[in-house]
């Protein structure tokens, strides 16, 4: 006998990401048969984050106030700007301390199979962007994707007419691999882009 409320937790955490019907079924017998207060945390945790967690005017990354803190923060470098599909990738690059410039996040990328154009990533809103008199080089970090290499070679056109310098993030074999279990196609890229 299936009980309804019961039913509709596991049919929403089955909203996330590599989550089945098993996973899904896991998680919610876990919180509510041994963790009931993390199941009240995790709940008013999501209902915060979708209250008061908005996109950044400037740059469209996850941000609580109309304009975030990477694209306020005045050591950052105003030349430079980072053009990202997702704040995870985001992210990423800002964990690594290497990287002083502003971004742009696309929230996604172009895949005409999917009906995801350009007005659907924000490409207008980017272009408004470099605009601002003071972006000189963007970067293109988008996913080394079909769909990633998509965007960054429309994005790149469209920048290029506008007379900014674009450059991609440089793509090769990983630092402490060894060539003998390296994918040929990262190993092709590798040597088309050595220096």
């Amino acid at each position: 006998m299936a009980d309804p409320v019961l039913d509709g937790l596991i049919d929403a955490l089955r909203c996330l990401p590599g989550v089945g019907q098993k996973s899904a079924q896991r998680m919610a017998f876990h919180l509510l048969q041994h963790d009931r207060a993390g199941a009240v945390k995790l709940a008013q945790a999501l209902q915060t984050a979708v209250d008061d967690i908005g996109h950044c005017q400037r740059c469209h990354t996850f941000s609580r106030q109309a304009i975030c803190d990477v694209c306020l923060d005045p050591d950052r470098d105003p030349h430079l700007l980072c053009v990202v599909e997702t704040p995870a990738d985001q992210a990423a690059l800002e964990r690594t301390g290497s990287y002083k410039g502003l971004y742009f996040v696309l929230m996604g990328r172009l895949s005409p199979l999917d009906g995801v154009g350009a007005r659907d990533i924000g490409v207008g809103a980017l272009m408004e962007r470099v605009s601002d008199g003071l972006v000189e080089e963007v970067i293109l970090a988008t996913n080394f994707t079909a769909e990633g290499e998509a965007t960054a070679h429309v994005l790149g056109e469209q920048l290029k007419a506008r007379g900014l310098k674009v450059t991609r993030l440089a793509r090769g074999v990983p630092v402490g691999s060894e060539l003998e279990y390296v994918d040929l196609g990262t190993i092709a890229h590798a040597f088309m882009d050595r220096r």
